[in-house]
């Protein structure tokens, strides 16, 4: 129950049947919380919701709650909130049955925030409603809601603004506006929000303002910090801006105190002493070393000023005696502040562990603490020195909190409440002159363990003497038992801690200002909120009114859908909303008022439910069916030319594109929009289609596509259109002439091959290599072999004259254009003509279609969902669906149309052919070529279509394009034979490469596999280079230069063989490298090795085989490696190191040099470096290195970071593990010393070392994430050093 501060911490628990209704469900909520049934809401609280607006449960649903999302045997989870921001009408003047008979003091209670389940750490957003909307607490106290993780701010707020003088003071200051900003400003927002927490009617008020003027950020609401750490810091942050004004000096008359820090020679007594000041006094619960806790604050106290003997190798050199002599070290007391403030330094660290901890010791605080024992009063009566230093600014023994973990403490999470089972305390004192006792005031409380956790306040209003508990929105009633709970060293040992707060008042206490007393400046300052809470209030009221829902319209001029949000009140008429509608889409101009009506639409189906005739003057609420969050429907703006009339649309009518076919032209018309009855038949359908378009409806055929190219012809008169799938959206496909196709078989009809090309073509931009003159030649010489292969292949297959005849005259036309001398775009022409003659020759059904394809059409045609993933081929397959044989289906009299239903899953099963070499598939290679090098994806008459384009570039020059229609069932192989006559060269002389977003480009070389992962307008780049053939591989040559800033340069693209030896692919290097790299190099003077990202591995030795010796895959890397000496590896029990010399006394590494051993001895290795340097086998030290090559390290750190001279024999076991060629290892002199820098030079170095590392990738140095330091920002927020990288 969230309506209430006391019953927010309990929980109302009912076990009820799975069948338990949920109408039935709010009664048994009544009467358990004591409610009228009606007056509340219920909401789900499960965690996953907190975040977002609660679901609210619908109170008047009769089913059942096992089919209302509640989980049968679990935990549900449910919020009892307010009904329209009125809290629940109780049925009597008691709480309910659960509180009756039960007073404050006897109830079970649980302070501080209810764990949900499920979410840990310190946000504690209770629930996700807004808490403007609910009442203020029974207490007569206002809550701050938690921004995410600032408990500990609103824990201090609320200690401040229940501390009469600070509160006070803070009124009594008046903002000057003309001088900064309010925004800005921290006093002025303290102001405000002191103000909102004493006049509000709110139960919780925002705490942004106030962290706004801090300078922080949203991110600064994910950060735990220390509460006394954040006190400190916002009273400096006060003190600075209250500078020069009365309250300069607020800060140090409230909270600060004096204490002598002396040192007491024990021989001569004489005594050095300085005064310091402070704000809060810092208590050890355990002593260090020790393993018992203070039982008490007096004992840690007493602790505190314990002096400590300084004697041995510790002794004080006395100016007296004038030689070191045994001491005695201390702190007195000289002077307690008007509010005294103590805090336990329950975090510490464990050295065993190396982590930090929270003690949850307990430790016990009195309700009046007597601090004269603690006080030295003869020290007080003595004059003051000006070496006072204000210790509260040097954060002694201030308690740091760690960032919020995700997760509690183990024992955390049994517990669901809150029980303050460990604490310490903050005393407020009443001080009279004559005694120096203090009065417990306030007690922060920090629950959690040392990762973080939550803070609350527990607090005594001097107003009534009652103690209450401010936790964050909820404030609630405690009692001293309560308080008691805080001391810690509960059984549980729950990690549960009280940061003290504590202010000491005298007992003649200064009385809160009451709102007639108030300055004028607060007066017009809470005349100021007021109004704005009213107009929060109103607009609230405004926004619980208004529908709001998604707007769509076609816009009248560009045709593109537009989108917007439609915000109207519930009790604005239609008429009126459709004006709104027309503004807000901003169709002033293009289309009349009057030319614009607002209809109900379904976006996702394009539906347009119905029209609003003659409701122009109904409310909104009531055309929409109330005010709700969402809506199952959207508005659309429809408009119309003055000379056209609005159609009725009719609840419980489907829409229909109808798109018309022509068999003659071969043509598939854009949509027109036609409105049906699901429960008309098919008769009556086609006569409603003959009437739209015109056509005779004795000789239609009607195809309805009921998703994606799934085709069913309406064959059967009297069948409704509901019995033939149709929903609220639906596209058919029509024709009617007097061919013999209606008496084919629909699968073997004309008809429906034009449908199938139709769903399975795709546009493709294909972008063409630059035209080279040296080509030109060849690439005519092929046109001109191409078109006698055309002719040749067309008279073996028996077509008729006339096509061999325009395949002629085609043939002569290109060659005229083939020799101009430049080519330019009608050469392109040409040659698409070429291919459309010779698919007409051909193939007839091949002919270009020119359709017309509406926007929806692409959207529906283009994607490729599930239900084609049959007819689809994947990776390892391809479907040849037009070859196929497919007799006549023989119709049994009486079958319905599922029997004719164009399955084209039945038919690709029937059709399929699979050409996947699984040889090649498993040896992995990229082969596009069969053995006797004809293309495997040979031409399966599928549709293929291309024109001209011309694309411009950035700098305004064109670039030739084809714009390509094709079946997208198309193999690879087929698709770049298609392409030949465009590109000029046989399909093995180029590669196809296809684009991505960002214009990255991959190529596609698999030419088994089909276009079914293309779709429209995707992006294709010919590049010319042979193509790869069986058994081969593209490897892309690296150089590996050791000793360079950037170690790994591109060289050059090589195809490998399998079978190929090391050495004959070096052969085929030798003249890439001199054309391309202009590399001259001898085959004994480079090597090859692996290349592992930018690591060098094995070198691969000259008798090596691809695919024996040597693993080889696609789009391979591999390092190219120039030699200054013949290649010295010869064998595989050899070993290749990369060696550097490490010189201390120059602050200096080396360059690399190469170690090649017999074998992986230690001493081996030494021996050679020893050779190498002349450095003594004796002074020998190496390391390996860490990282990726080149494992670069600063010279500051090598020394201490590496792993130097391990004690190993071979140096293929641990720590080392060097079991391949490529290895760093770093060798140095242990008598060399290092150099000895200043810190200048080593400031210096240090930054050159930086630069260096940053630029190589490599670290500089590592340090966990740290914790944020908390500031707060007098001039409005951080300023980042412009030269600051």
């Amino acid at each position: 129950d969230t309506t209430n501060a006391k019953t927010v911490n309990e929980r109302l628990t009912l076990n009820l049947p799975a069948s338990t209704t949920v109408s039935k469900l709010f009664e048994d909520v009544a009467l358990k919380a004591g409610y009228v049934n009606g007056s509340f809401h219920l909401a789900w609280g499960n965690m996953t919701d907190m975040v977002r607006t609660p679901v609210v449960l619908d109170q008047s649903s009769e089913m059942p709650l096992s089919d209302s999302g509640f989980e049968p045997g679990k935990k549900n989870f449910l919020q009892l909130t307010d009904k329209d921001g009125e809290q629940p009408q109780s049925v009597s003047e008691r709480r309910g049955p659960y509180n009756s008979g039960l007073d404050d003091n006897t109830q079970d209670r649980f302070i501080g925030p209810l764990p949900r389940d499920g979410i840990v750490g310190c946000s504690n957003d209770y629930s996700s409603y807004s808490y403007a909307s609910i009442l203020k607490s029974e207490t007569g106290y206002v809550g701050l809601v938690n921004q995410a993780m600032t408990c500990y701010l609103n824990s201090l707020l609320q200690t401040l603004f229940m501390t009469p003088e600070f509160r006070n003071a803070l009124y009594n200051w008046e903002f000057e506006e003309g001088e900064e900003d309010p925004v800005t400003s921290i006093p002025y927002q303290l102001q405000r929000l002191f103000v909102l927490l004493q006049t509000s009617k709110k139960r919780a008020i925002e705490t942004t303002d106030v962290t706004r003027s801090f300078g922080w950020d949203s991110s600064e609401a994910w950060q735990q910090h220390d509460v006394q750490e954040l006190c400190r810091v916002m009273f400096d942050a006060l003190e600075q801006k209250w500078k020069q004004t009365e309250q300069a000096d607020l800060i140090n008359q409230l909270y600060q105190g004096k204490l002598k820090d002396y040192v007491r020679c024990l021989e001569c007594g004489y005594e050095s002493w300085r005064i310091d000041t402070y704000l809060d006094i810092p208590l050890v619960i355990r002593p260090y070393g020790a393993s018992q806790a203070f039982g008490s604050v007096e004992e840690a106290l007493q602790a505190f000023i314990q002096p400590e003997t300084l004697d041995g190798p510790n002794q004080y050199f006395c100016e007296r005696c004038k030689k070191k002599c045994d001491a005695r070290k201390g702190l007195r007391f000289l002077h307690f502040p008007y509010l005294l403030t103590l805090q336990l330094k329950r975090f510490d660290f464990d050295y065993t562990t190396m982590h930090r901890i929270k003690l949850n010791d307990r430790m016990t605080f009195p309700e009046e603490l007597d601090m004269s024992p603690f006080i030295d009063v003869e020290d007080e009566k003595s004059p003051q020195t000006e070496s006072c230093t204000d210790s509260g600014a040097e954060n002694e023994g201030s308690c740091h909190s760690d960032q919020m973990s995700n997760d509690f403490s183990t024992d955390d999470a049994v517990d669901e409440g809150i029980c303050l089972d460990s604490a310490s305390s903050t005393e407020r004192v009443l001080k009279p002159k004559s005694l120096l006792t203090f009065e417990l005031f306030s007690v922060m409380v920090h629950s959690g363990s040392a990762a973080g956790g939550h803070y609350y306040a527990c607090i005594k209003s001097f107003s009534d003497g009652q103690w209450y508990s401010f936790n964050d929105q909820h404030v609630s009633k405690i009692t001293q038992e309560d308080i008691r709970k805080t001391y810690g060293g509960s059984s549980g040992s729950r990690g549960y801690y009280s940061s003290a707060f504590a202010s000491g008042c005298p007992f003649l206490i200064a009385e809160f200002l009451d709102a007639e007393n108030f300055p004028e400046h607060i007066k017009r300052l809470v005349q100021k909120e007021k109004e704005a809470e009213e107009q929060e209030k109103r607009q609230r009221e405004i926004e619980r009114n208004t529908c709001k829902i998604k707007l769509l319209c076609m816009h009248p001029v560009k045709m593109v859908m537009m989108e917007n949000k439609l915000e109207v009140h519930k009790d604005k008429t239609l008429r009126e909303a459709v004006e709104m509608a027309y503004k807000l889409m901003d169709l002033e101009g293009l289309v009349p008022l009057d030319c614009c009506r607002l209809v109900k639409y379904d976006e996702f189906h394009e539906y347009l439910e119905r029209s609003y005739e003659g409701e122009e003057d109904t409310p909104m609420g009531l055309l929409l069916g109330g005010v709700k969050s969402s809506y199952m429907f959207d508005l659309l703006l429809e408009t119309r030319r003055p000379d056209q009339v609005f159609q009725t649309y009719k609840p419980g009518e489907v829409m229909v594109k109808v798109h018309v076919v022509s068999l003659k032209n071969e043509t598939i018309a854009s949509p027109v929009s036609v409105r049906a009855y699901l429960n008309q038949t098919v008769a009556e359908f086609k006569q409603l289609i003959a009437q739209a378009t015109g056509l005779s409806a004795d000789t239609m055929r009607v195809v309805l596509e009921r998703c994606y190219n799934d085709l069913r012809l309406l064959y059967v008169p009297n069948k409704t259109l509901k019995a033939e799938g149709f929903f609220r959206s639906n596209k058919v496909f029509v024709e009617s002439s007097d061919s013999a196709d209606h008496q084919v078989t629909f699968t073997d009809s004309l008809l429906w091959k034009l449908l199938d090309r139709h769903g399975n073509t795709i546009r493709l931009f294909v972008s063409l290599p630059e035209q080279s003159p040296g080509l030109l030649a060849n690439r005519t010489s092929y046109q001109k072999q191409q078109e006698q292969q055309d002719l040749g292949s067309s008279n073996s297959d028996s077509q008729n004259t006339s096509d061999v005849e325009h395949a002629d005259s085609l043939s002569q036309e290109v060659s005229t254009a083939s020799s101009a001398s430049a080519v330019d775009n009608r050469e392109l022409e040409n040659r698409i003509q070429i291919v459309g003659g010779s698919g007409t020759a051909s193939d007839p059904e091949n002919q270009l279609p020119s359709e017309e394809r509406s926007d929806s059409d692409v959207n529906n045609d283009r994607s490729t969902s599930s239900m084609d993933s049959d007819i689809l081929s994947s990776s390892h397959s391809s479907d040849t669906l037009c070859n196929a044989d497919s007799g006549p289906i023989p119709l049994a009299n009486g079958l319905d149309s599922h029997s004719i239903t164009s399955s084209r899953r039945s038919k690709a099963h029937e059709a399929r052919k699979e050409t996947w070499d699984t040889a090649e598939e498993d040896s992995g290679t990229d082969s596009e070529y069969d053995d006797s090098g004809k293309s495997k994806g040979e031409a399966q008459y599928l549709y293929f279509r291309a024109e001209p384009y011309c694309q411009e570039d950035g700098s305004g020059d064109s670039h030739k394009c084809l714009l390509v229609h094709v079946d997208k069932r198309i193999t690879l192989a087929t698709f770049k034979q298609k392409l030949e006559p465009f590109v000029g060269v046989p399909s093995s002389q180029f590669k196809v490469f296809r684009v991505y977003a960002n214009n990255q480009e991959f190529e596609s070389v698999r030419l088994n596999e089909t276009l079914s992962s293309f779709s429209d307008d995707n992006k294709i780049t010919i590049r010319l280079g042979r193509a790869l053939k069986k058994g081969e591989y593209r490897v892309k040559v690296y150089q590996l230069l050791v000793n360079d800033p950037e170690p790994c340069k591109f060289l050059v693209d090589a195809v490998f063989a399998k079978g190929m030896t090391v050495r004959q692919s070096k052969e085929e290097l030798l003249p890439l490298l001199r054309e391309q790299c202009k590399l001259d190099l001898s085959i004994d003077r480079f090597r090859l090795r692996k290349k592992t990202w930018k690591n060098p591995g094995t070198v691969f030795l000259d008798y090596h085989v691809y695919e024996e010796d040597i693993n080889i895959s696609s789009n391979w890397e591999v390092f190219l490696e120039v030699l200054d000496e013949p290649e010295k590896m010869k064998s595989m029990s050899q070993l290749a190191v990369l060696t550097r010399q490490w010189r201390p006394s120059r602050m200096k590494l080396e360059l690399f040099q190469e170690v090649v051993l017999e074998s992986s001895s230690v001493d081996e290795l030494k021996e050679k470096l020893s050779e190498l340097s002349g450095i003594p086998l004796e002074n020998l030290e190496f390391a390996k290195g860490r990282g990726t090559f080149p494992c670069d390290i600063s010279v500051l750190e090598i020394n201490q970071d590496l792993d130097w001279n391990p004690k190993v024999s071979t140096l293929n076991v641990w720590p080392l593990y060097i079991s391949d060629d490529g290895a760093v290892v770093f060798y140095r002199d242990k008598t060399e010393e290092p150099m000895e820098l200043s810190e200048e030079e080593r400031n210096e170095l240090m930054k050159k070392e930086s630069s260096r590392l940053l630029k190589t990738g490599q670290r500089v140095n590592y340090s966990p994430r740290k914790e944020k330091a908390l500031k707060i920002y007098l001039d409005g927020g951080p300023t980042k050093d412009p030269g600051q990288d």
